[in-house]
């Protein structure tokens, strides 16, 4: 399985936290082409809806469309961009890497760097840096210049294209979470080509979850969804050192990841296993008890009155780096899943417990 052409064009549009347009654009664009209604709103988050054929409830399959990043907070007299994170980042796995920084006038391409081993003290050898220790060379001969191309605030992301890996495994940067919202997408295009479902489905591509949660706070506000999937990543646990025992077996390869726990309700996880019984669909099952799941469903689940949430993930190894790595078999799975699970919603279908 190669990777599909929509999945690599999200993957390669830069989209940090806060400054998701041109990735949301993407996703837009695409939507175009089979929903009744696209659109976005003032936080960056969009919306593609499929209309039902009935008076089932309306369901919102939920991706953020945001990536983790950079942003600049000083730039030096020696040309030197300092700066710090848009959302999660280890500071070790920054060291040496190229990076876009997306200014007014275009993209400016840099490297983060730091001090050489050579020039270390042997203490310093042994401790992992700091983000405060790293800094953007753009190859600005002094402040001026540099400053003259990029402006406090703008934005990177690491630069490189996505590989594709044998047995259908793909490594790319911000597969957390364009993987959400290109299986959010998919299975609402399912769903059309299949004459749509008695239920309106919503495709949902959120902004900022990797820093406020605003784009599923205020979407599941204003959609109103009586249901709602929060499509995501989990750790792969086929990865050396991941412990089983913790996180529960969820390998490559394994299908989708379902969730369980108190933010999960309990009938959405009881239809969504039972609809990957029935349909010979590959799963997983992953326990979220005593904790929130650090998805959208934490904000989506409390919306108005409440939402009947679930949460859907792809194993993913190596996350919040440049070589996030799934199978697309597994991404494969959760889009039949999710697609046939809108086809089940009925009027009857009940929530409430």
């Amino acid at each position: 399985m190669s990777t599909p052409a929509l999945l690599r064009d999200l993957l390669t549009t830069a989209g940090p936290s806060g400054y998701e347009r041109p990735a949301a654009e993407v996703w837009r664009e695409a939507a175009r082409g089979f929903a009744a209604d696209v659109r976005g709103d003032v936080i960056g988050s969009s919306v593609a809806l499929v209309r039902g054929t009935g008076p089932g409830p309306l369901v919102a399959i939920v991706g953020h469309i945001d990536e983790i990043g950079l942003v600049v907070t000083h730039i030096d007299d020696e040309g030197m961009l300092w700066f710090t994170n848009v959302g999660g980042w280890d500071p070790i796995i920054l060291v040496g890497q190229r990076v876009e920084v997306h200014t007014r006038d275009g993209v400016v391409p840099g490297v983060v760097g730091k001090k050489p081993i050579h020039l270390l003290k042997a203490d310093d050898r042994k401790k992992a840096p700091e983000l405060t220790d790293l800094h953007i060379d753009i190859g600005a001969k002094d402040g001026d210049e540099a400053r003259g191309r990029v402006r406090i605030g703008d934005v990177a992301v690491i630069a490189g294209e996505p590989v594709d890996l044998p047995n259908g495994r793909l490594v790319s940067r911000s597969l957390d979470n364009r993987l959400g919202c290109y299986i959010a997408l998919e299975a609402a295009r399912r769903v059309a080509e299949a004459g749509g479902a008695e239920a309106d489905v919503a495709a949902v591509a959120v902004a900022q979850e990797e820093t406020t949660f605003g784009g599923a706070t205020t979407t599941a506000y204003s959609l109103e969804p009586q249901v709602a999937i929060a499509v995501d990543v989990t750790h792969a646990t086929d990865a050396p050192g991941i412990s089983v025992r913790e996180l529960g077996r969820h390998p490559l390869g394994s299908g989708a990841v379902i969730a369980r726990g108190p933010i999960v309700h309990p009938r959405v996880f009881e239809l969504l296993h039972e609809t990957a019984v029935d349909e010979g669909i590959p799963f997983t099952v992953e326990s979220h008890y005593g904790r929130g799941t650090h998805t959208d469903a934490d904000a989506i689940h409390v919306s108005r009155g409440g939402v009947a949430t679930g949460l859907v993930s792809i194993p993913l190894r190596y996350m919040h780096s440049p070589v996030e790595m799934c199978e697309l078999e597994d991404v494969e799975a959760a889009i039949r899943l999710l697609a046939a699970f809108a086809q089940r919603l009925t009027a009857d279908t009940d929530f409430r417990r």
